[in-house]
């Protein structure tokens, strides 16, 4: 029988909570509590049975993500609902490089979405279920600023601070701000994406 096996593995910003079915992540996110994330499946997969286990690749891909391999999250095979376009915009958020942030509008572009997309660019983003990994946090407003983060703006700050070194490479996308090396992890607060 199919079931959802959970994890939860601390980090700075928090505990985080860890959602896999048959090996692949469904949900992630900053929350000491993974019903939370279950509570957000689709009712499909809140059918399933929930248990504790070992997701040991999930979570050590954490663990190494936390000591600077900041790829390491790439690696871990995830699943999320949503329409094709929404599966465009997921794949174009892991694709966003560590240490490098986009606008709304770049996204969508980056997804063979017009760039007048943003909004919809940015509900993906208020959407996503599997925090960090698929990075929504690399997604600012062009407007300036952070935008929102459903974990809350603290979080996202301290994300893009930790990621912050990486920005080597010259992509399209520009470099997580320098202002934020000195962000300290505060807790998270309930917010949603803004475009």
């Amino acid at each position: 029988m199919t079931m959802i096996i959970t994890q939860v593995v601390p980090t700075p910003m928090g505990p985080l909570s860890l959602l896999a079915r048959d090996e692949v992540l469904i949900a992630a996110g900053f929350t000491a509590d993974p019903r939370e994330m279950f509570a957000r499946l689709p009712p499909t997969l809140r059918a399933l049975t929930m248990a504790e286990g070992d997701l040991a690749d999930a979570a050590q891909a954490v663990r190494d993500y936390l000591d600077g391999r900041l790829d390491a999250l790439d690696r871990i095979p995830v699943e999320q609902p949503g329409t094709p376009t929404r599966q465009r915009l997921y794949e174009a958020l892991r694709a966003v490089p560590a240490g490098t942030t986009v606008s709304y509008g770049l996204l969508a572009e980056r997804a063979g979405l017009p760039k007048t997309a943003a909004r919809a660019a940015g509900s993906a983003c208020a959407q996503n279920l599997i925090a960090p990994f698929v990075p929504c946090h690399r997604v600012l407003p062009s407007s300036g600023g952070y935008g929102g983060y459903y974990y809350g703006t603290r979080v996202k700050e301290w994300l893009l601070a930790h990621e912050s070194p990486a920005a080597a490479s010259p992509a399209p996308a520009s470099p997580a701000p320098a202002s934020l090396a000195t962000t300290s992890p505060a807790p998270a607060e309930s917010l949603t994406h803004s475009v």
